[in-house]
């Protein structure tokens, strides 16, 4: 048994080291492609600095994502044989086509790093299009594969093998829209605040700065958008889950006993053992409303499911918080940001606003790994829903524990490299060199 929760401790160590390097290059390449498209519209030199800045740094997260996938995909074939062999045939063609995208990116973003004044500026920024559409569209595949395992179809179960293989029949699981849409908005939303925070931090400084003026509302045009369609995301994601996976959203809203009428739960600690969670705000009848815009729906329980079935529930419902948490802060900074922009207030100068920003940078990136837990972890005991389970799809090889430890020391030696890297970038960007007249703030601002 402690072999089989290293191999799970190392495949979600792997995981959650390279979703944010997923998520930034769905999301950067978008910031660059803006920054230099806005230089060709306008002509100002801020603009080329600041594509070219997020260019590079675009290239180093590439770069370490490329390292971690390369393990992950490693790991998939060492730790997980039993889950390979049974899905491989059925999932291969996301993984191909992601590999495809992957390359596509690579290709693309040589030709944006060297093609500076080699090629024509138009040609040059359609290079940069590239790179962020095969970033998105392999986050996807990606995703998708993902997805079946959440809601499996395209193959028909013959003495516990699958037969009848539909590889484009299993892409298009019910569950692949909501979970591809949630996961690129939350890319959109966690990189572009990550951007905004950083340049938000240093206006608070030199609020006359307008490279980061600038920078910043690059930034919030990628977040604002995302963070607020991102609560629509989560409700259709979670109406899918209410109709495929009615464990997981038992576990997730701390619901042990079948009801209609079902209330919302906001907080709160689930006792397995007492089967109630403890210490929740209840909204009378809105889990009913949200899961099946019924008031009166029936939610099911975990009471409807076998104990030696039930998922983790205090992790998940922990995590769900979290995630719902952190999400509707940022879209209420996003409201803000609006209101200001509606108002026609100078965003460089509202201190306040600023400081919201700065606390919303890392959010994104937490809600996401949070949201991994809940989709991964309340699926559980299950690897593929409902058909294989966990335990019969890893390799409980002996002494698992060194090489997990081993490459989590490696996971954090390149977050360092990252770090350092890119504090060297924002340290050279130009501080107060360029200067304009702004408007005071607001009296009471």
């Amino acid at each position: 048994m402690p072999d089989l929760l290293a191999a799970r401790s190392q495949m979600a160590m792997s995981l959650a080291f390279h979703i944010i390097f997923a998520m930034v290059g769905i999301g950067m390449p978008l910031l660059m492609v803006v920054a230099e498209w806005r230089h060709l519209r306008t002509g100002e030199p801020i603009y080329l600095d600041l594509a070219k800045r997020w260019a590079k740094g675009t290239a180093i997260l590439f770069a370490v994502g490329a390292v971690s996938g390369t393990v992950l995909s490693l790991e998939l074939g060492l730790l997980w044989p039993g889950f390979m062999k049974f899905a491989g045939a059925i999932i291969g063609m996301p993984f191909s086509l992601e590999g495809f995208a992957f390359f596509t990116e690579a290709i693309f973003l040589g030709v944006y790093l060297y093609g500076w004044n080699r090629i024509s500026p138009r040609a040059h920024l359609w290079a940069g299009v590239l790179v962020a559409l095969s970033g998105a569209v392999s986050g996807i595949f990606v995703v998708i594969a993902n997805a079946w395992m959440n809601a499996p179809r395209g193959f028909v179960l013959k003495d516990g093998v699958p037969a009848d293989i539909d590889p484009l029949l299993a892409m298009t699981t019910p569950a692949a829209f909501p979970q591809t849409l949630h996961m690129t908005l939350a890319a959109y939303a966690a990189t572009g605040f990550a951007v905004a925070g950083i340049h938000a931090w240093l206006l608070r400084r030199t609020p006359h700065a307008t490279f980061h003026r600038k920078a910043l509302g690059i930034a919030l045009l990628v977040a604002v958008p995302a963070s607020l369609l991102q609560p629509l995301s989560g409700d259709i994601a979670a109406k899918a889950v209410a109709r495929l996976q009615p464990a997981k959203l038992a576990a997730m809203e701390g619901q042990f006993t079948t009801e209609r009428g079902a209330p919302l739960r906001v907080g709160g600690w689930p006792d397995e053992a007492a089967a109630e969670t403890r210490w929740a705000i209840e909204v009378p009848k809105a889990l009913s409303i949200l899961a099946f815009a019924d008031p009166n729906a029936e939610v099911q329980g975990l009471d409807r499911v076998p104990r030696s079935d039930w998922p983790p529930v205090a992790i998940v419902h922990v995590g769900f918080q979290v995630m719902v948490g952190l999400g509707s802060y940022m879209a209420l900074v996003a409201l803000g940001v609006l209101w200001c922009r509606w108002r026609r207030r100078e965003l460089a100068l509202q201190r306040t606003l600023l400081g919201a920003i700065v606390l919303a940078s890392p959010m994104g990136f937490i809600a996401t790994e949070a949201g991994w837990v809940v989709t991964e972890v309340g699926r559980q005991p299950w690897v593929v829903q409902g058909v294989l389970r966990t335990a019969d799809a890893v390799t409980p090889m002996p002494g698992l524990i060194v090489p997990f430890l081993l490459f989590t020391l490696l996971y954090l030696f390149l977050g360092v490299i990252v770090v350092y890297l890119l504090k060297r970038q924002i340290a050279t960007a130009p501080g107060t060199a360029h200067r304009h007249a702004i408007a005071p703030a607001p009296a009471g601002d």
